[in-house]
């Protein structure tokens, strides 16, 4: 905006000029007036002056009534003579027969006793009415007034003869002309000191008009410091008490809109869900740094501008209107394709004013992973226990069918179908006891008996009745297979708070599956160290080991490597993940390195602090 006017473009030059002109047509209509008036009263004063006496007319008449012509005449020039008016230019005397019985004007007698042509003379002859006209004469280019004045016989009221009089009105005019030369003057200098007063007094009533201007100017680049001086109680002193006023409001109305969209950003900035906002386009305009982490960006200028369906890659499936005229206000979006295997629920809203009008949209991601995998893993958990307990209870209603059709009566198979029986019952109460540690587990009913326990000699214990089971089995010829126990443990005693129990069921479990996948002269080798504050336990063995794919699964419920032969050999497929949920609960970790073909490893983590017997015993005497 070009804040710089030119003079004639100003309001101080449109105020003088309005005055001025209103002045030149004041003073104009005035002078038309004047003039009128002027040239009316002296033509009138002048048509006075040059009026003849009535005696000269009575005289005229008088003559014009003998008979005699001669004398008539000679009294008729010598009656003209004796007129003195310098402004009559010319005096005839016209009898009734239109014949000219004398001039005053020397240089024309030679028209006496000529018939008048003048249609004026004709007129009033006949029709016995004076009559005056202002005739233009080219020859000479003179202004002349005429006058024609019957003349009456007094005996008997007759036209007898007429009086043609011409005055020159140059005088007159040229007295005019001269009055309203000095009327424009005075005009011009009238028009001239009102132009000058006039740009004066509206200098000062922009004065403040200005001054206004340049603090909306100040308000409009966001300083609102100025104020504009009141002058007096007037329309402008109102006017700029009411900008300083507004200034003021401005000022706290961008004080308290940069206040609510700092609170706004703070807000947006701490979200845990991701916000998006369009315009009325589906172009986005605000992103918050939750949406730029949900969607993979780094920057919110790689958004900003961009199409919401096409930021959300939803371009195929809706469309922006459909966005803003749908009733369907959510929807799941998987970014599995995008590599950053989220899963988005987004809430739709639009930015909608009173009077209707859609000016934008507002989007509302929030991370739905973890639900939408619980919600699987749910779904996935129900029909992984559906199957594992359909299969024995297959097993269980096929063999007491078998036996209620008689094959109870054999006794060579009805023991052997009974042993089924209690096998597939022993398994689905193992599951389901199983089932309902894992439910006290994640309700967190699970109440932990936690005391400092010597880890090593406990492991030394569960480690010493599998060295049993391996020695019963050996002398009893049990086992189809051969395999050994080998410890490497630290030689300082670790005291680590655990719930023994469970702790137990960890082991055995880990223990039972080494045994279970270690070939026929395997070896189990567990080592115990300290490190970091942390008591590090693993269980290695020498089996068929786990591919790579499903180590991120080992610890999954009902999660079997090989389904088929676990089932073979009495699992339930819930013994590594109530293992994970022990440690869990115990503060620690659990995981699995594993090479396919050449064994796994098991390692377990507990936080341990360094403790020492003789505090305690310093403990217990300094109490007694």
């Amino acid at each position: 905006m070009n804040s710089k006017l030119k003079f004639y473009q100003s309001i101080r030059f449109k105020i003088a000029l309005v005055f001025a002109l209103m002045l030149m047509l004041t003073l104009e209509c005035v002078g038309a007036v004047f003039v009128r008036q002027l040239e009316h009263q002296n033509l009138n004063t002048f048509k006075q002056s040059i009026e003849l006496p009535s005696y000269v007319d009575n005289s005229l008449s008088t003559q014009l009534a003998r008979s005699d012509t001669k004398k008539a005449n000679r009294q008729i020039k010598q009656i003209l003579s004796e007129v003195n008016n310098n402004n009559i230019s010319e005096i005839r005397v016209i009898d009734n027969k239109g014949t000219i019985r004398g001039t005053s004007n020397a240089d024309n007698r030679e028209t006496i006793g000529q018939k008048s042509t003048d249609q004026a003379v004709k007129a009033t002859l006949l029709n016995n009415r004076s009559h005056s006209e202002n005739i233009y004469d080219n020859a000479n280019h003179t202004r002349y007034y005429i006058n024609v004045v019957p003349l009456v016989d007094s005996s008997n009221n007759n036209v007898i003869g007429a009086v043609y009089l011409r005055a020159s009105l140059e005088t007159v005019y040229s007295n005019i002309n001269n009055i309203t030369l000095i009327y424009l003057s005075a005009a011009l200098i009238t028009i001239a000191i009102g132009l000058v007063m006039a740009i004066l007094i509206s200098q000062e009533i922009t004065r403040p008009i200005e001054e206004m201007r340049k603090q909306t100017l100040r308000i409009a680049r966001g300083d609102f410091s100025g104020q504009v001086r009141v002058l007096g109680n007037d329309e402008l002193g109102q006017l700029a008490g009411a900008v300083n006023n507004l200034s003021v409001r401005v000022e706290e109305a961008q004080e308290s809109t940069d206040s609510e969209r700092r609170r706004l950003d703070s807000v947006l900035s701490h979200m845990s869900d991701g916000v998006l906002a369009t315009d009325r386009r589906g172009n986005v305009t605000i992103v918050n740094n939750m949406a730029l982490q949900l969607l993979g960006v780094d920057h919110e200028d790689d958004l900003i501008g961009k199409s919401i369906i096409d930021v959300l890659n939803i371009r195929h499936d809706y469309t922006v209107r459909q966005l803003v005229n749908t009733e369907q206000r959510e929807m799941i979006i998987d970014t599995a394709n995008d590599g950053s295997n989220l899963i988005l629920r987004a809430y739709f809203s639009p930015i909608q004013r009173e009077s209707g009008f859609v000016s934008g949209l507002v989007c509302v991601l929030h991370d739905v992973t973890s639900q939408e995998k619980e919600e699987r893993e749910r779904k996935q958990f129900v029909s992984n226990v559906s199957h594992e307990l359909r299969t024995p209870l297959t097993s269980v209603h096929s063999y007491v069918e078998a036996l209620s059709d008689g094959a109870w009566k054999d006794k060579d198979v009805a023991p052997k179908f009974l042993e089924v029986i209690q096998g597939e019952t022993d398994r689905m109460i193992r599951m389901i006891n199983d089932l309902l540690s894992l439910s006290r587990m994640d309700a967190g009913t699970t109440k932990l008996n936690l005391e400092y326990v010597n880890i090593k000699e406990l492991l030394n214990y569960i480690l010493d009745r599998f060295d049993m089971i391996i020695k019963k089995e050996e002398e009893d010829g049990s086992s189809n297979k051969k395999y050994s126990i080998e410890r490497h443990f630290t030689e300082k005693d670790l005291w680590v708070e655990i719930d023994t129990d469970k702790f137990t069921q960890v082991i055995d479990n880990i223990m039972n599956n080494a045994i279970k996948y270690s070939p026929d002269g395997g070896i189990i080798t567990v080592r115990l160290l300290e490190t970091h504050n942390h008591v590090i336990m693993s269980i290695a063995d020498q089996g068929l080991g786990i591919p790579r794919k499903d180590l991120g699964r080992i610890f999954d419920r009902f999660f079997r490597v090989d389904k088929a032969r676990s089932r073979k050999q009495g699992g339930t497929g819930l013994g590594l993940a109530i293992s994970k949920e022990v440690i869990n609960m115990l503060g620690g970790q659990i995981w699995v390195d594993s090479v396919e073909g050449h064994g796994s490893t098991f390692y377990i983590s507990l936080p341990y602090v360094p403790y020492d017997e003789e505090d305690d015993w310093d403990d217990q005497e300094a109490e007694s």
